[in-house]
């Protein structure tokens, strides 16, 4: 069996209140910083966003999140070693304006966890700036996420959703061939969903297209190592059950792999791509 080793999309939060590292990477230099870390654990992609996604979380004015990203990306492009690895930069973003405005910086990614359902241009700033676009199962923003957690089956669901935000990207002048998908872990999914859907990624390895998967750090991954302390595990707890997780789901055929802790992941998936090359020698 070939194995596929996964991009590793290191995750840069340049925000005053993300769930896990807010506040960290609020400073450009910070930023910069980060940025040369994760390039050298591994890191194939730098996601950068300027609003939190957490549960509750407020929205930012476009003016602020673009002050908080922009410099960002212009300081990472000119980094040496930005310039010497084959790294890309994403941009995290549910805003069509600063999707344009990162790319013109940058940026060769977009990625919006809205899936383009929170800003209806996104799809045409996708199609015309030629940036790979990862369109995430989404239901609302983060006020109202929580309440809208009904599904039949939520991995059929999920793929059926995500099956209509793709033909409607294509619609609007997406090439196939750009769009990436992600399930959403985390978004409009109670715990016990989460788990289920990341169990049946073959419902949507059956829609053909590449699939990024961001399970870092989450919440239904703190409720299994603590369910009775309400999700409160440390980070470095968290990210030694993401790169377990991650090496389990190297089974499957996955384009990437969003992560807070690259050199944890990168260890993990060394371990089984060794583990493969010894079983098929």
């Amino acid at each position: 069996m070939n194995f596929h080793r996964p991009l590793i999309m290191g995750v840069l939060n340049v925000t005053p209140d993300s769930f896990s590292d807010g506040g960290q990477f609020s400073a450009i230099d910070d930023a910069v910083n980060h940025a040369r870390l994760l390039i050298a654990a591994g890191a194939n992609i730098i996601d950068i966003g300027g609003e939190s996604t957490r549960p509750g979380a407020d929205r930012v004015s476009l003016a602020e999140e673009q002050r908080r990203v922009l410099g960002v990306i212009e300081r990472i492009r000119a980094e040496a070693s930005f310039i010497d690895s084959a790294a890309q930069i994403s941009i995290d973003t549910m805003n069509a304006a600063t999707a344009r405005a990162a790319v013109a910086a940058g940026a060769t990614i977009i990625n919006d966890i809205s899936g383009g359902l929170a800003d209806a241009e996104m799809f045409s700033v996708a199609a015309q700036t030629g940036a790979t676009l990862v369109i995430s199962h989404w239901r609302g923003f983060s006020d109202v996420m929580n309440t809208l957690t009904a599904y039949e089956n939520v991995a059929r669901d999920v793929a059926a959703e995500l099956s209509n935000r793709v033909e409607a990207a294509i619609a609007a002048g997406v090439k196939r061939e750009k769009i990436v998908i992600d399930p959403g872990l985390g978004f409009a999914k109670d715990m016990q969903q989460n788990w289920k859907l990341v169990a049946r990624l073959d419902e949507l390895e059956k829609l053909g297209l590449p699939i990024l998967v961001g399970a870092s750090r989450k919440r239904f991954i703190a409720g299994v190592l603590e369910p009775d302390e309400n999700g409160e595990v440390s980070n470095s707890r968290r990210d030694v059950a993401t790169a377990v997780l991650t090496a389990l789901l190297l089974q499957r055929k996955l384009w990437g792999v969003r992560v807070h802790n690259v050199l944890t992941t990168a260890d993990a998936i060394d371990v089984v791509e060794a583990l493969r090359a010894g079983d098929n020698s």
